[in-house]
């Protein structure tokens, strides 16, 4: 490990036991996370003794949900599913790639992320509560689609959208996530829903039990999750360019040779 990832490492460890972290996150969808970056997040995440959570790319993404089973993850989340039809699909691919042994061992969640996803709420909590599926509020992409910019996520009229979510997601006995922009701004409602019913809270990186909402400790994990995604990113951008350097003096040498035979002909 570098020093990026022992420090990673450490925050993991350190917010494990004083913060509520739980887990780490990657997504196969807006972020396009690569699979060699995917086993770096997953060996700091599993020395720290926290879960991965893995959002796919579509409610139908076999090749991901493979990839899920393969590499472990125990958080599957499926993005942009705003039917039922689309949450039935969800639910057949995930049966279909997953044996009833191993789901017994993972989250499997869908985002309510839309207002489209909203109007048809009371019929897909009913589903995943038959189908075991928890629900994630994606409060940014939510807000986009109400023409509505990040400002508008910690607004009490957002937080009145997710309490309605939240009572559907506790009348059917599922668990409810809410991610997107999460902030210090977002600690006075995200405690308002955990009054209701919320399992955990998420930043783009880094994953909460909601517990920590009462038990002290919310202010500090924020800060420490904004640390770990800035040590993410800049460990990803160091890796990649080794690589695109890693070639350099052969490029040189062979160019140097290409003018050599030029000048000779």
């Amino acid at each position: 490990m570098n020093l990026y990832e022992k420090r990673m490492l450490a925050i993991l460890e350190e917010g494990k036991e004083r913060n509520g972290i739980v887990a780490v996150k990657a997504e196969f969808e807006a972020e396009g996370t690569r699979v060699d970056e995917l086993l770096r997040l997953l060996e700091v995440a599993r020395r720290a003794g926290v879960k991965v959570a893995l959002k796919i790319g579509g409610c139908e993404a076999i090749r991901d949900l493979i990839e899920c089973r393969q590499f472990g993850v125990d958080y599957v989340i499926a993005p942009m599913v705003e039917t039922p039809y689309a949450l039935g699909k969800f639910v057949a691919a995930r049966d279909k790639t997953f044996t009833a042994d191993e789901r017994q061992d993972i989250d499997f969640l869908f985002n309510v992320e839309t207002v489209s996803t909203y109007e048809k709420l009371a019929e897909m909590a009913q589903i995943a509560g038959e189908q075991n599926v928890g629900m994630v509020f994606g409060r940014v992409d939510f807000a986009g689609s109400m023409g509505k910019d990040r400002s508008f996520v910690n607004s009490e009229e957002m937080t009145r959208y997710i309490l309605q979510v939240a009572q559907a997601a506790r009348d059917n006995k599922v668990d409810l996530v809410v991610g997107g922009g999460v902030s210090p701004e977002s600690i006075a409602p995200l405690r308002q829903i955990r009054n209701l019913h919320l399992k955990r809270f998420e930043t783009r990186k880094v994953i909460f039990d909601a517990s920590v909402l009462t038990t002290g400790g919310v202010e500090a994990g924020l800060a420490l999750a904004i640390e770990f995604e800035l040590l993410w990113l800049k460990n990803k951008r160091d890796y990649y360019l080794s690589i695109g350097a890693e070639d350099e003096a052969r490029i040189t040498m062979m160019e140097t040779r290409q003018k050599v035979r030029a000048a000779a002909a």
